[in-house]
Formats: structure tokens, sequence, C-alpha cells
């Protein structure tokens, strides 16, 4: 039996070291099956990615394309809403700066037609004091002309009496209207 083990280990020893040659890949006697396999592997890779893969990539290059065009589309159109929201502001603003001259061109008109009736209301109410104070003076001048005539009067009276003599109120009177008037 052990002459069997080892004739077995030998045999197969051998059977290894011949196999063990070079590489499986290019041993000539198996190129055919190879070769058929490759092609098998070829045609099943080109099917699937004919039948599966490829449509699906177009289906999402076409989806993709799509998005993109109408993501465009609607950037442009979102583009032309901004444009005419930006004229409309425009406008508006316009508009308003126009409004805000006539208010203020308005506020001024009425602001001096008001100034002008105080003005004219306030020249009245003047004229009327200046016509009343003038008035007053006038009477405040006439009763100092006349206090002024019966204190010369007086004085003169109180100084003749004073020097010895006697005055009579009718001398004494026209003395002072006579001084009086120049």
């Amino acid at each position: 039996m052990a002459t069997e083990a080892h004739d077995a280990a030998a045999g197969a020893a051998g059977h290894g070291a011949a196999a063990s040659g070079g590489m499986p890949q290019l041993d000539i006697s198996t190129w055919s099956n190879q070769i058929f396999w490759l092609v098998v592997a070829l045609v099943v890779i080109f099917l699937v990615l004919w039948r599966v893969a490829l449509p699906r990539i177009g289906a999402v290059l076409a989806e993709r394309t799509g998005t993109i065009t109408n993501d465009l589309a609607a950037a442009e159109e979102l583009k032309q809403k901004a444009v005419a929201a930006e004229k409309a502001y425009n406008e508006a603003l316009v508009k308003a700066r126009a409004d805000a001259a006539r208010i203020v061109a308005e506020a001024k008109a009425e602001i001096q037609a008001d100034l002008d009736r105080a003005i004219s209301q306030a020249d009245a109410e003047i004229a009327e004091k200046t016509a009343g104070s003038e008035a007053r003076i006038a009477e405040i001048r006439a009763g100092a002309l006349d206090a002024v005539t019966e204190v010369a009067k007086d004085t003169a009276k109180e100084l003749v009496a004073a020097l010895g003599g006697k005055a009579d109120a009718r001398s004494v009177t026209a003395a002072v209207n006579a001084r009086l008037k120049g």
C-alpha cells in the first residue's frame, strides 16, 4: 500500500507539472471554447445594453433635455414677467413722482392763498388799530394841549399872585393863548 500511495502522489505531481507549464488562456487547445464564450458574452452584453441600459440612458437624457428646455422656457417667461414688472414699477414711480409734485404744488398754492388771506386780514387789523391809535393819539394830544393850557394858566396865575400882582382870568388866558400860538 505504501507503494500505491507513493505512485499516486508521483502521478499527481507529474500531472500538476504538465498543467502548470503556462497560462491556460494561452493554451491553443482551449481557444475555440474561449472564442465561443467571448462571442456569447459580447452578444449578451450587447443585447443587455441595447434592450435595457441604452433605452434607460436615452430616457434619462431625453428627460433631462426636456427639463432643461422647460426650465429655459420658464426662465424666459419669468424674465419677460420681470421686465414687465420693472416697466410697471418705473411707470408707477414716474406717476407717483408726478402726483407728489402736483400735491406739493397744490399745497404750496393753498398755503400761499391762506398766507395772502392772513396777510390781508392782518393788514386790515393793523390799519384798523392804526386808525384807532391815531384817533387816541389825537385825543391825547388835544387833551395834552388842553392840560398844558390849563397848567400854563394856573402857573401864570400863581406866578402873578406870588409876585404880588392881581391877575384876572381873562388877561391870563389871553397871554397864555398868545404865547402858545407862537
